[in-house]
């Protein structure tokens, strides 16, 4: 489970088994989870994340779209 960048408490990260599916990114705090696709950013999943949260680990995402998408294909195209 490769973690892509720390940010607060918010940990960006990448499953091993992930490679089957379009780019995306986890992310977690605590008990909370979510699931953002790439290209572009949009939510798929979340679970314990309120809606204040999920916009803002959004912008996060659109902020380091191209860092995580050159992390994606580092880790899963090498």
């Amino acid at each position: 489970m490769p973690t892509i960048f720390k940010t607060g408490p918010y940990r960006f990260f990448f499953y091993s088994g992930d490679k089957y599916e379009p780019p995306h990114i986890h992310v977690e705090h605590d008990d909370k989870k979510a699931k953002f696709w790439l290209n572009p950013v949009r939510l798929c999943k979340s679970i314990g994340f309120n809606r204040q949260e999920l916009n803002h680990l959004q912008k996060l995402i659109d902020e380091s779209e191209n860092q995580i998408l050159r992390s994606w294909d580092e880790y899963f195209n090498d």
